[in-house]
């Protein structure tokens, strides 16, 4: 393609075009890819990349790489939009499975801890109930000695 060209942008191979999306970075032929301002009446001033090769030995009508600059980064930011798109549906679905791995740590972390309070509340209650019972014997034993004394004395 030339300068003047107003034609879609693409590259081909054997004189059949294909779409480059993006920014070009190499041509097919292995030419490094250069930023032109065109000059052409349809399209003054209107920057286009072009293999560096085609460029410099100004040919036209080629199958080297040509692609508006403007088109380019459209397709440069549909790319970027569908991936941070994607992007985001992973960081999405990251976050949910975190927030459930949380939420299964902490009920473990709860039945733990409840399980650890019981397990304490119930040995308190025997140490309590142990010293009744003693409390309670001593009790009764000092009940029939004070008994015994006062049948003893009376």
């Amino acid at each position: 393609m030339s300068n003047s060209s107003g034609a879609t942008s693409g590259a081909s191979n054997g004189g059949q075009r294909r779409r480059i999306m993006g920014v070009p970075k190499i041509c097919w032929c292995g030419a490094s890819i250069s930023a032109i301002i065109s000059k052409s009446a349809a399209n003054p001033y209107r920057r286009y990349y072009r293999c560096a090769y085609a460029a410099s030995h100004k040919l036209i009508d080629d199958n080297h790489t040509f692609k508006w600059v403007d088109e380019a980064l459209l397709d440069e930011i549909e790319r970027l939009t569908v991936r941070t798109s994607a992007l985001e549906q992973s960081m999405s679905q990251i976050t949910t499975e975190t927030m459930d791995h949380q939420k299964i740590v902490f009920e473990r972390m709860q039945m733990k801890l409840e399980k650890e309070i019981l397990e304490r509340v119930e040995e308190e209650l025997l140490d309590s109930k142990s010293s009744m019972k003693k409390m309670l014997i001593a009790v009764i034993v000092g009940c029939m000695i004070m008994l015994g004394l006062s049948k003893m004395i009376g």
